[in-house]
């Protein structure tokens, strides 16, 4: 049941970013910023404190890091600018590059699967290639260090 929730909540984390970058508020203070974004108050209230926490810790986390993050999704995706890259696609990269590169709470491994099932749910039918080939690509270099 745990891996379904996280999942979910990665989902949502996933969908306030997009939300927050389809409408230029990435910059936003974190105190204008609502994690649950697109949620009503009874399916926020279904969600259980655990998820609440961790749906936050990935939004905050990811916005924090943005700057950095957008810099290695850059380095990975080759000859694709990041403005580029579709909207679903790099909010589902930022979200996977930070739980990577700053809270690596999660094994690799597990955070590529992840972004690759959001990628088939929530992109187009190749998008999730794309995901995993710049993820695996930033998991080896890592293995390295």
């Amino acid at each position: 049941m745990q891996n379904k929730a996280r999942h979910h909540d990665r989902s949502i984390a996933v969908s306030t970013l997009y939300s927050l970058d389809f409408r230029g508020l990435l910059d936003a203070p974190f105190e204008e910023i609502d994690p649950f974004q697109g949620m009503n108050e009874e399916e926020v209230g279904a969600l259980d404190e655990e998820d609440r926490v961790f749906i936050r810790f990935l939004v905050f986390g990811t916005l924090e890091n943005r700057e950095a993050i957008d810099s290695l999704i850059s380095k990975y995706s080759l000859n694709r600018p990041i403005e580029k890259i579709d909207a679903v696609d790099r909010n589902i990269l930022r979200v996977a590059f930070y739980q990577l590169e700053f809270s690596r709470d999660v094994h690799p491994a597990i955070v590529i699967d992840e972004a690759v099932k959001l990628s088939q749910e929530l992109s187009n039918d190749v998008s999730f290639k794309f995901i995993n080939g710049i993820l695996d690509s930033a998991r080896k270099d890592m293995e390295k260090k």
